[in-house]
């Protein structure tokens, strides 16, 4: 498998999942940050969209600003993940927060043919030395 499992038909739930986890930091980080401090809040929504939006592992995204390693763009997953977990049990009710917590576990284990994939293609060529990993 030389092509990232993120551009195929069976990155596609894996995608999705991740997807509505970011938007979930997105929007309980500062919620959860706002009431210490403002500047925080802004930060941790700068932080949470740029970070990707820039940083990505050639041949996972079809357009890569700067390049870095497989094991960097699982970082910034990770990331994600933690950021909406935490936020939520902080600003959230109960309930909300553990339905966020459900919705990270599902996610890593969409993730994790991807996260496989990066972490065999810690190359920067775009190959992503992919060919090794058997999913």
């Amino acid at each position: 498998m030389s092509e990232s499992p993120n551009l195929t038909g069976q990155g596609r739930i894996a995608s999705v999942l991740r997807f509505a986890t970011e938007l979930i930091a997105w929007v309980a980080t500062p919620w959860a940050l706002a009431g210490y401090s403002v500047v925080l809040a802004v930060l941790s929504v700068v932080v949470l969209i740029g970070l990707p939006a820039v940083f990505a592992t050639p041949g996972d995204k079809k357009q890569v600003l700067v390049a870095v390693p497989g094991w960097g763009t699982i970082a910034l997953v990770v990331l994600q993940l933690v950021a909406a977990v935490i936020a939520a049990w902080v600003a959230w009710p109960v309930w909300l927060a553990v339905l966020v917590g459900v919705l990270a576990v599902l996610t890593v284990i969409a993730e994790l043919p991807r996260w496989r994939w990066l972490w065999g293609g810690s190359s920067l060529s775009g190959d992503g030395g992919a060919d090794e990993i058997v999913v």
